[in-house]
Order: C-alpha cells, then sequence, then structure tokens
C-alpha cells in the first residue's frame, strides 16, 4: 500500500472514530431529553393527583396503586378511562 492510501485510511478511521463519539453524544442526549419528558410528566400527574385527592399526599406508593385500582374498579370507571384517553392528545 502506498504512503498516501495508508495517509487516506489513517484520516478516514480518525473521521470515523469521531462520527462515532458525536453519535453517542447525540444518543445521550436524546435519553436525557426523554428523561427530562418523563419526570416532568410524571411531576405533573403527581400534582395533579394530589390536587384532585389531597390525602393522597401522606401517602406511600403502594398505597395510591390500591386506591387507583379500587378507583378503576368502581361501575363506570372503564368507560370513563376509554373516554378520557380517547380525548387525549397525541404526542
Amino acid at each position: 500500500m502506498g504512503k498516501s492510501l495508508e495517509v487516506q485510511k489513517a484520516k478516514a478511521e480518525k473521521e470515523v472514530r469521531q462520527l462515532e463519539n458525536q453519535q453517542k453524544i447525540l444518543l445521550n442526549r436524546i435519553r436525557k431529553e426523554e428523561r427530562n419528558a418523563r419526570n416532568h410528566r410524571l411531576i405533573v400527574h403527581g400534582a395533579i393527583m394530589e390536587g384532585v385527592f389531597p390525602f393522597t399526599a401522606s401517602m406511600d406508593g403502594e398505597a395510591i396503586k390500591a386506591f387507583l385500582i379500587d378507583l378503576s374498579r368502581l361501575p363506570g370507571a372503564a368507560e370513563t378511562a376509554e373516554k378520557a384517553q380517547k380525548n387525549a392528545p397525541t404526542n
């Protein structure tokens, strides 16, 4: 292999490494933005829950889960959930 081809190969390999690093950086940024969006959504939903049911602020996770399961079993809950899902904006 000629000297010129070796130089071109080395440059190409360096460029590949740089592009792979850029890809890793972008993937990390995407994951961070997705985490931030999820965290924001969970905080907003928790605040709404506490606003509608203030007593849930002092409950632990298992108690809230049991409460929501009980609510979901009330007559008309499934229909209400379907209606809310149909009316929810899609992302």
